[in-house]
């Protein structure tokens, strides 16, 4: 077994991991202990009581966290003419058609999201294999298929959130900053814990929401007492 570092071993120092910890008092120990030389991110990870492998119980969507991730996201648009340079009055950093989709083919892939205008997807379309794995491909049902460039080019850039539930269930997200105070990291818990209530698929049977915890990326990870997340 790996010998641990005194910088993780000092973070779990008087930590029970087992215990279920109120949402204030988790974010609380988790900046407390945080002490890498970086802004660490807030990480929250949820178990779900849905298998995805079964189309009605598959759990996606998007969330605008109330203070933003904190972290800088390039987004790629694909569109021409007045959508374009609105795309790129929005604050887009790569814009296109047949020559991004030719970038793409070639292996630049310098961005994190992906938009495209509902006649850009014949070309998107060819992309599949490459985006889909990387989960970039735009998708009507996420706002990322749209002609409203302007809105959605906006919204990732003020901290959208996109979630899925993978194979096991885990939906796995970052969501803000150690360097915000704690009353934002606990609205934006709270507003990304709503947003998968909401998402609860159709085929979800019994306990929907089983496990969350929380964790920063360097540090320690921190089990929730559910109730509280929906506390006042």
């Amino acid at each position: 077994m790996a010998k641990k570092g005194k910088r993780i071993v000092n973070a779990y120092e008087g930590l029970d991991r087992d215990k279920l910890f109120g949402l204030e008092e988790a974010v609380k120990l988790i900046k407390e202990r945080a002490k890498t030389k970086f802004d660490e991110t807030l990480e929250v990870a949820l178990n779900l009581g849905v298998d995805p492998r079964h189309a009605d119980q598959n759990v996606r969507g998007v969330v605008a966290l109330p203070h933003g991730t904190g972290k800088s996201v390039r987004v790629a648009v694909f569109a021409r003419d007045a959508k374009a340079e609105e795309a790129l009055a929005a604050g887009a950093e790569i814009v296109g058609a047949e020559d991004l989709m030719e970038k793409i083919q070639g292996g630049e892939m310098n961005f994190d999201r992906v938009i495209a205008t509902p006649d850009m997807m014949a070309i998107v379309g060819r992309l599949g294999k490459v985006l889909g794995p990387r989960g970039l491909m735009p998708n009507p049902k996420l706002g990322t298929v749209t002609a409203d460039v302007k809105g959605a080019v906006e919204a990732v850039k003020a901290g959208q959130v996109e979630f899925r539930a993978e194979k096991a269930g885990i939906v796995h997200a970052g969501i803000g900053k150690l360097s915000f105070d704690e009353g934002q990291l606990i609205e934006n818990v709270r507003a990304f814990v709503d947003a998968i209530n909401k998402a609860r698929p159709t085929g979800a049977k019994g306990t929907y929401l089983k496990r969350i915890a929380l964790s920063s990326t360097m540090g320690p990870g921190v089990k929730l007492e559910i109730s509280s997340i929906a506390a006042e």
